[in-house]
């Protein structure tokens, strides 16, 4: 694959704030622990070490091979099941929703970049083993935002009432959404693959958790990925103490309130937080479904429904079924930390923006605050494609402007004559400033009617440049329309490509060879957007 570079900077479609830490302002680093550079690892390694017990470990391992027990897995994932047993092994972490045929292209990003994080790791530090690890989000409940997925500009959408974490649900009613992508697929070769991973994952498995499982397994198990299904009893256990203590002292609603006033205060005025915490960061689970937990009068409260409890029921339940309680967004990080030898944490620019939220929460309960490091962004394209963008002469920072934005540029830059009015326009506020100065020596009673003149021509002008351009896109119809095709390519909808199409759409045409060329492509600790042409 052919590569090209970005900075997300100059792509203008990322967040100041993300912006601000990949440029390790001064004004953001109170916010995160060790920046992501090979030698920070050292120091996070040392971090990690001292705070991770022997207990924590053991209890990872066996759930870690109970969840293997009934799943076929490479010589690769077995070797680092092993690995994890010994105390210097350590984790680079990645999360994602459980979504339907995983969901955007980047879901295959995220892994890429953990797996290949955990190579360069090993090269740096030989004496210690680094383990990559997918977080499968299997209690969120968000049903709408995992079941659908795009595919040859087609939605298919799994149609059911949502109930309670996405993990658990049955998948009966997704065999007609199955069936209309298999016939969408074709007979190809690479179609035929892709039915059979449709048939050993969701078709041979009983619950949405249970096919994210199988087919990540599937697809990065030969690189040694280790999948995890966090919705355990012996792992919910290590998080009993953080349990206790947020139901009967709110302290991450505190240290979260307080970081975002920090972050208001010293960052950036206008600072807008990505998740706004709640008195108490935690749901309970029940098969009928994942509710809130409110604190009223002293009694918990199980909102949306009748149900309530009283402290010590409440904290008897923590002790004896601790999977029934789910942490939220802003504790999920604190539990993900605690159970795994983590220390690094690889995410998208959303998930970046909400754990610069929790730095103060994981020092109150003294865990470690994991590396952060931001996942790699790809555009993908061919090379006939590839031949159209030059065809144009489209610079990499033309192709990531607004569509309309682009076209309008580019039908300027082609166009045989002259559609930019700028000069008239400078030539006039010349004009109109010799009139201000005129009318401050004589009258300035006429101030206001020489500024409404002033604006009402420069108005004129401006509409008469919209109409010469919109007249000159008619002229070279063609060339508008081949700019909107490449443009719809490479931003389906006017999104990035990563977040709009799914990997299906790449292995129809790439098949076997798409995650080793994205493998031997993406560099985690590149800190530019890659443009990869195949």
């Amino acid at each position: 694959m052919k590569k090209k570079y970005i900075s997300f900077e100059e792509t203008k479609r990322f967040s100041k704030l993300i912006t601000s830490y990949l440029n390790q302002t001064e004004e953001m680093k109170p916010f995160y622990g060790f920046f992501p550079l090979i030698d920070n690892f050292e120091k996070q390694i040392e971090l990690k070490k001292e705070t991770y017990s022997v207990l924590n470990r053991q209890v990872l391992v066996a759930s870690l091979e109970e969840q293997y027990h009934s799943v076929a897995h490479s010589t690769a994932v077995k070797k680092n099941l092993s690995l994890l047993k010994k105390e210097n092994t350590f984790t680079i972490s990645t999360g994602h929703q459980l979504s339907l045929m995983t969901g955007p292209l980047y879901f295959l990003y995220k892994i890429i970049s953990t797996i290949n994080l955990c190579k360069q790791l090993k090269k740096a530090y030989p004496k210690s083993n680094f383990i990559p690890v997918y977080w499968m989000a299997s209690e969120d409940h968000d049903f709408e935002e995992i079941s659908s997925f795009r595919f040859e500009n087609k939605n298919f959408v799994w149609s059911r009432e949502p109930a309670g974490a996405v993990g658990e649900l049955p998948l009966e009613d997704l065999k007609p959404t199955l069936d209309a992508f298999e016939q969408q697929l074709g007979s190809s070769a690479n179609a035929e693959f892709l039915k059979d991973l449709i048939g050993r994952t969701y078709r041979a498995s009983e619950s949405l958790s249970e096919a994210t499982f199988r087919m990540v397994n599937f697809l990065f198990g030969e690189y040694g990925l280790v999948v995890i299904e966090p919705q355990t009893n012996k792992l919910k256990t290590l998080f009993k103490p953080i349990i206790r203590e947020e139901l009967t002292k709110n302290s991450s609603y505190k240290k979260v309130t307080s970081q975002i006033e920090q972050l208001i205060k010293e960052f950036d005025p206008n600072y807008s937080p990505q998740v706004n915490p709640r008195e108490i960061n935690l749901f309970y689970l029940t098969p009928k479904g994942r509710y809130r937990i409110e604190r009223i009068q002293n009694r918990y409260h199980l909102n949306g429904t009748e149900q309530s409890f009283n402290e010590a029921e409440f904290l008897k339940l923590v002790d004896s079924q601790p999977e029934r309680f789910s942490p939220n967004v802003i504790l999920r990080p604190l539990y993900q930390e605690c159970i795994l030898p983590n220390l690094c944490y690889i995410g998208g620019g959303g998930e970046l923006a909400y754990w610069f939220q929790l730095n103060s929460t994981f020092k109150h309960f003294n865990v470690p605050f994991p590396v952060l490091l931001l996942r790699n962004s790809a555009l993908l394209y061919t090379k006939k494609l590839s031949k159209k963008i030059a065809n144009f002469d489209l610079q990499v920072s033309d192709l990531f402007m607004k569509r309309d934005v682009l076209i309008n540029k580019k039908i300027r830059q082609i166009s045989k004559i002259d559609l930019d009015l700028t000069p008239l326009k400078n030539q006039l506020k010349k004009q109109f400033t010799r009139l201000h100065n005129l009318v401050a020596q004589t009258d300035g009673s006429f101030k206001g009617a020489v500024a409404a003149q002033e604006a009402k021509q420069l108005k004129g002008i401006e509409y008469l440049e919209k109409r010469l351009l919109k007249a000159q896109k008619r002229v070279l119809k063609s060339d508008v329309e081949r700019l909107a095709v490449i443009h719809e390519l490479l931003f389906p909808n006017e999104s990035l490509q990563e977040r709009a199409l799914n990997f299906t759409s790449f292995y129809l045409e790439l098949g076997v060879d798409l995650i080793p060329n994205l493998v031997g492509a993406l560099d985690p600790l590149n800190p530019d957007f890659v443009l990869l042409e195949y």
